[in-house]
This record gives C-alpha cells, structure tokens and sequence, in this order.
C-alpha cells in the first residue's frame, strides 16, 4: 500500500509540474505578446501625438487664415466679412453721434450767383437770357439755369485748289471724315476716369449725340491709342521731374493681360504720379524702367526687397507692418507686437506735430529715445515668442521680429527726415483707379492696351493732382501742346 501511495504521489507531482511548466510557457507567451502590444501602443500612441500636434498647429493656421482681413494683412476691404453678410456688402465705418451731411466748418461746395458770374466773365460758358415777363418794366430778378448742351457737330472744311490745280491738303484731313478733339478728348477721359469698356463709350457719346456720331468700338481704341503715342514725350519730361525729388513713393497692383497675371506700378509725388506697365515684380524686368535705374533719393514702398536695389535709401510703410503687428497679437496673444504699434503712432503724432510747428526734424535726443524703445521691444518680442503655444504663430512672430530687426532702419526713416513719409498711402492711393478697372471693365486683351492704359492714366491723373482742366488739357496733347509740361 505504501509503495502504491509514493508512486500515486510522484505521478500527482508530476502531473502538477507538468501542469505548472504549461502555465509558465502560456505565461511567458502572453507576457511577448502584451510587450509586443504595449510596444506598439507606445508607437501608435507616438505617431498620434505628432498627428495631434499637426493638426493643432494646422488649426492654428487656419484659425489665422479666417481671422484675416484688411485690418491685419494686406488684404483689401473689399474681402472683409462682418456680422454674418457676405464680402463687399457692408459697412466697415464705425457709428458716431455726429449728424449725417456735411459738418461743421467744413467749406461748401454749394454754386453761388457770384460763381457763375465769375464763369459768364471767363468765356468759358456760353450765355443765353431767357426773359419771363414785360421787360419794359426794367426791372428784375436773377435766376441762373446751369445745362450742358450736347449736339452733334458737323464741320465741313473747303480746301481750295492754288493756281496751279493743286490742292494742300493738311495731313490731319487725309481722310474725308474725321473725329474731333472734342470727341477724343471726351473719349480718352471716360477710358481713364470712367472706368469703362470701349463699346461702352462708343455707345454712351452716341447716346449722348443722339446717335449722330456714328462711333464705333475701333474709333475708341484709336482714340486711344494716338493719344497714348502723342503722351510719350510727357511722361518723359514726368519721369525728369521724379528725378529731381528726394522722395518718391511706389507701389503695384495685378491686373490681368489675356488671362495672365501682370502688374500696374506707380510713381508718386505730391504733384505728379507716372504708371508703368510690368510683366512682373523682378529685379531684371525694375532693371528696364529708365527712371530706377537712375533715381538717386529715397523710394517708399510696402517691403519689396527687389527696391532695395534701387536708389539710395529705403522707407518701409509703417502701416503696412501695423497690420501684421496687429494679426501677431491675436494669434499670439503677445504684448509686444500691440506696444510696437503704440511706439510707432506715437512716433508719427510726434512727427505730425512738428511738422505743423515748421520745425527741421526731430530733436536727437527724442530719435535716440525712439530707437532705444523699438530696439528694447523686438528684445522683449523675442523672450516672449519662446513661449508662444503654436508652432505656425511662433514661427510667423519669429520672422516678424527678423524682418522688423533687420530692417528697423527703414521703418524708422521718417524719425530722421521730415520728408520721408510715415506710410505709403499715397501710392495705393493712385492705385485704386487701376482697381476699379481691373473689377468693372476687366483686364486687357494686350501688352500693347495694357501700356496704352498706364500712359493715359499717367496725364490724366496728373492733370487732376494739379487741378488743371482735364478735357482742354487732353486735347491740348492731340493738338501737339500740352500746356502742363
């Protein structure tokens, strides 16, 4: 019995290591394949959070994106989007108390008796009496009518055969019907100023004529086009007087040209503006404008590097960088970019002041405590965006602080010369005309139209920034003898 007990005892032994040798192996097993799982885990769980942090950069890009608009980037306002309306169909003006119309001190615009007297004397109107009642009473009122009579005109010329049979027959009169400077001169103004097409003009002076004249689309462009070539020796004598300044704004503008993307670039000064035709932005295509390549002052421009290699200084717009100080503001939540805009209105109130006061510059002194605050700011700017959350917003913020420490010479031109503006208002400005065409009456079909346009756009504008008479001077230019240079 006791030898059956040990051996029953062994074979339960055995049985249980047997047992226990399973369970360990099953264990071992279960142990690989929980590190196997664990492990991969840790992988997925690696490439989730990289998946996780993109996209929260990526929506920290986006959320930017949407948040931009005129206030902050360069976009036009045009684009703005407000109280759930739609592009374009607002009002971004701000509400005030003040009463609508013209307000008070503001110099009217109202035509007195006075005034038209003054016209009736020039010669510049033609004057007509109407009488209403007995006029062997002798006695009377003045009422004036103010009318524009628009009448075909129909001139025909007699050019008489001399002694001998012949006739001389001026060049102008080669055709047997020709166009008058009026006409022309009314044509080239509604291509500029009227911002229309040319079938458009044709169609509005036929209107006008009551269908006597008998234009055509080709007529307009024709137009057009002999006055573009009569300008050229103008815009020459323009350009000698941009020279001449020690100050000159620019700025460019898309427009498009057989569908393709090309550029309207300005010149600007308080009295003369010039526009150029560009295929684009490049140092090399700037190369072939004779005016660059010659000018040696100041150019004011929006951040253009290519400028840079013009002239012989460079002011940055202040506005222009306002807008992305402002955009880093709400992405980042940083203080120094709003403190920086704070330092440069400032700055630019102070200069408005003296300027009013007729003095030369700004006090050294007052300089170096400008320059001191802005450097100290991008300081400030970099210790803080070390802190920025968003990979997007902090790598935007960085290269705000590059561009604004590299160029702070620029920006801060118009602390050392009264002269150099504090933005480039004034050439976008001038670009807002070739804005407007570019929306209402689209691009152009050739270089060739897209030139025509810039040169008429030059004397047009000038004549207006001189306030000189616009249709007398544009026929003057068909004639030969332009009055203005």
């Amino acid at each position: 019995m006791g030898g059956n007990y040990e051996k029953s005892m062994y074979n339960q032994l055995m049985d249980v290591m047997a047992r226990l040798d399973t369970v360990e192996k099953e264990s071992r097993q279960e142990t690989t394949r929980l590190k196997e799982e664990i492990s991969a885990l840790k992988l997925k769980n690696q490439h989730l959070c990289k998946e996780i942090k993109l996209l929260r950069d990526e929506n920290a890009r986006l959320k930017g994106i949407m948040n931009n608009n005129s206030s902050n980037t360069s976009l036009p306002p045009s684009t703005d989007e407000k109280k759930g309306k739609p592009a374009n169909t607002y009002n971004s003006r701000e509400k005030t108390n003040r009463k609508a119309g013209g307000q008070k001190g503001r110099k009217g615009t109202t035509l007195t008796k006075a005034a038209v007297e003054e016209k009736i004397k020039s010669g510049n109107c033609r004057h007509e009496i109407k009488e209403i009642g007995d006029p062997s009473t002798k006695t009377y009122v003045t009422k004036y009518v103010m009318d524009l009579d628009v009448t075909a005109q129909i001139t025909e010329i007699r050019i008489y055969a001399d002694a001998n049979g012949h006739f001389a027959i001026p060049p102008e009169y080669r055709n047997d019907v020709i166009y008058g400077s009026n006409v022309k001169a009314l044509a080239v103004a509604l291509y500029s100023e009227g911002v229309m097409s040319n079938d458009r003009i044709a169609a509005f002076l036929n209107a006008a004529s009551n269908e006597g004249l008998a234009l055509s689309e080709g007529s307009i462009y024709h137009f057009c086009k002999a006055f573009s070539a009569k300008a050229e020796s103008s815009i020459e004598i323009l350009e000698t007087e941009l020279l001449n300044q020690a100050v000159v704004a620019t700025d460019a503008t898309v427009v498009t040209v057989n569908g393709k993307q090309k550029f309207i670039r300005n010149f600007s000064i308080e009295s003369t503006v010039v526009y150029h035709a560009m295929k684009d932005k490049k140092i090399n295509t700037m190369q072939k404008l004779n005016f660059l390549e010659r000018f040696s002052g100041i150019l004011v421009h929006d951040h253009e590097t290519a400028l840079y290699h013009f002239g012989i200084d460079h002011a940055e717009c202040n506005v222009h960088i306002i807008r992305y100080l402002k955009k880093n503001t709400e992405e980042t939540k940083n203080k120094w970019s709003d403190q920086m805009i704070s330092l440069l209105c400032e700055a630019n109130r102070t200069r408005k002041v003296l300027i009013a006061d007729g003095a030369k510059g700004f006090p050294e002194e007052v300089v170096a405590g400008y320059e001191e605050r802005y450097a100290e700011l991008i300081h400030r700017g970099r210790e803080e965006n070390l802190k920025t959350n968003h990979k997007y917003a902090k790598d935007e913020e960085k290269k705000l602080l590059n561009r604004m420490e590299k160029y702070s010479h620029n920006h801060l031109l118009f602390l050392h010369d009264l002269a150099v503006p504090f933005d480039d208002n004034m050439s976008e400005r001038d670009l807002r005309k070739a804005k407007n065409r570019q929306k209402m009456a689209g691009g152009f079909r050739k270089d060739s139209g897209h030139e025509m346009y810039c040169t008429i756009l030059t004397i047009i504008e000038t004549l207006k920034r001189r306030k000189m008479g616009m249709i007398e001077n544009i026929k003057k230019v068909f004639i030969g003898t332009p009055a203005i240079f």
